[in-house]
């Protein structure tokens, strides 16, 4: 099968619905090893506001698809779940960009374990549903959960809270299932990311990032998990502030959840790259807005943001430096013997995962996704700031739009200015000031959509930074490069030596190139003044 979009969370227990129609869900889940989930059952935060012990049922869902996996390629899943009596199907959509907890579902009953087609809105489903033949489906794994589910009733939102335990089953393979969904019945979202965060304050969990159904696929079909990159946000012009930073914070948090488990895989090289992009964006969010909303909420979510970053950075550096030798060193020079680096640089590699994977698990990182649901939900920028920054908030986006470009780009010019004459680190220094331009303009180009210098603008600003990088990258590998125990090995130390004075030679090549591009970029018309 040849599958290869994610599917997102599987919801708790779901109503049996009369006749087909759509719902909206809004789920959180939280993994925890099963001893730990018995304790957290009877947390006060939950006696006290549940409506009675609670149900427990046993279910048993069969989730299905075409042979080459129709359903699974257009972000759809597809199961029939049997609870007592009843069999229930329901097909779910991929949530949208900004939104990670919200899916779109539809709930029917059917007779059996056998799903049916008919009794779903296909026309309103859309494809491939409308094409499929009624026996085109074929089970493709199955699970099998204890749930303990207890509804509550808290002080602006009901939540029900469900504790699975169980198995994930595929032929002969097998995966456990431990884990808490907290699904949204009515009221404000942001208490789903409250009582996450008290239970987290009672016991190490994850938060959960994989639904059954993805890890499923994973199981039954060796499915890898694709990187995802950074989706455009649709900003209006009639967007206030408050909404932009809302709109442009929950796209990064999607970002970062959607390249979590990516980043824990064997080749989770670009699931880390994309997580530090999501996090670059948001670091950059934080800088723009905060000159006219001094929040202290920006500071912190900028602060562990950077940790984060500092976390995922070395296993970065070394899958370039893995990279490099590869696919251009090594290809340019077959006469060296790069097979003692190339274990060397694996080695340091799988080392540096090995500390990035403790990491991701640790509460601190669950801790930090969680609180940034929280902070949009809550939209936390508003706490403890004057009046002045309250009425930027309210105010349409445009008008700041055009002051943080420009100020970002008199930042950018001044960095460069003497450009000939920059070091190292100082170009590094010009690099960050580009990142943040070049994001911002991002953010912000659906506002200039019909404006025809913007795409150019951002083109060469890209290519630039695009230089500047491999600049930035070579300085690095000659630092890894240092920390690489050579020892006594000739064809070891003729192959750094290599590496070093191909980079060299590289850096001179493409130093007229990249002054050509920053004067490019320098006599660009900038975009935003109209």
């Amino acid at each position: 099968m040849n599958l290869q979009q994610p599917i997102e969370p599987d919801p708790a227990g779901a109503a049996i619905a009369a006749r087909p129609g759509e719902q909206a869900e809004i789920e959180l889940k939280l993994l925890a090893p099963q001893d730990i989930l018995e304790k957290l059952s009877e947390m006060p935060v939950i006696v006290q506001h549940a409506r009675n012990r609670g149900v427990v049922r046993r279910l048993e869902t069969v989730y299905y698809d075409t042979p080459d996996g129709a359903l699974f390629q257009r972000g759809m899943s597809l199961r029939v779940r049997h609870s007592g009596k009843h069999f229930v199907q329901t097909l779910k959509l991929r949530p949208e960009i900004g939104q990670p907890l919200a899916r779109r579902q539809w709930e029917t009953p059917v007779d059996g374990m056998a799903p049916d087609l008919a009794r779903l809105p296909a026309a309103e489903i859309g494809d491939p549903v409308t094409t499929l033949a009624p026996d085109a489906l074929v089970p493709a794994f199955a699970t099998r959960v204890r749930r303990h589910a207890r509804q509550l009733d808290l002080p602006d939102a009901s939540v029900e809270v469900a504790f699975d335990v169980g198995t994930i089953e595929a032929g002969s393979r097998q995966e456990a299932l431990s884990e808490i969904e907290l699904e949204l019945k009515s009221g404000n979202a942001a208490a789903l990311f409250d009582l996450g965060t008290q239970l987290l304050d009672a016991a190490p969990l994850q938060i959960g990032t994989r639904s059954k159904a993805e890890r499923g696929y994973a199981l039954a079909f060796d499915v890898v998990q694709p990187a995802a990159r950074s989706e455009p946000v649709n900003i209006t012009a009639e967007h206030t502030v408050d909404d932009v930073v809302a709109l442009l914070v929950a796209a990064c948090w999607h970002h970062l959840l959607s390249n979590h488990a990516v980043a824990k895989q064997e080749s989770g090289a670009e699931g880390v790259h994309q997580m530090r992009v999501a996090l670059r964006r948001l670091r950059t969010i934080c800088v723009l807005f905060r000159h006219e909303i001094p929040s202290p909420a920006f500071e912190a979510i900028n602060s562990e943001a950077k940790w984060l970053m500092r976390q995922l950075g070395r296993a970065r550096d070394w899958d370039v430096f893995a990279s490099t030798i590869t696919s251009r060193v090594a290809a340019t020079t077959p006469e060296v013997d790069f097979g003692g680096l190339r274990g060397a640089i694996e080695r340091q590699r799988m080392s540096s995962y090995a500390r990035l994977h403790a990491v991701l698990d640790d509460p601190r990182c669950s801790r930090f996704l969680l609180s940034l649901g929280r902070w949009v939900e809550h939209r936390s920028w508003r706490n403890d700031v004057d009046s002045d920054a309250l009425a930027v908030l309210s105010q349409p986006m445009p008008a700041l739009a055009e002051k943080i470009l420009a100020r970002l780009q008199r930042k950018a010019l001044k960095r460069g200015a003497h450009f000939r004459q920059l070091d190292t680190a100082a170009r590094h220094g010009l690099r960050i000031e580009l990142k943040k331009l070049r994001y911002a303009s991002e953010f912000f180009l659906p506002l200039y959509a019909g404006h025809a210098p913007a795409k150019r603008y951002l083109a060469r600003l890209a290519g630039l930074q695009k230089s500047l990088g491999h600049v930035c990258d070579s300085a690095s590998i000659r630092g890894l490069l240092g920390s690489i125990r050579q020892d006594d090995q000739a064809a070891l130390h003729l192959a750094i030596g290599t590496v070093i004075g191909w980079q060299v030679r590289d850096e001179i090549a493409a130093e007229k190139t990249l002054r050509k591009k920053w004067r490019r970029f320098k006599t660009t018309r900038s975009f935003w003044n109209r």
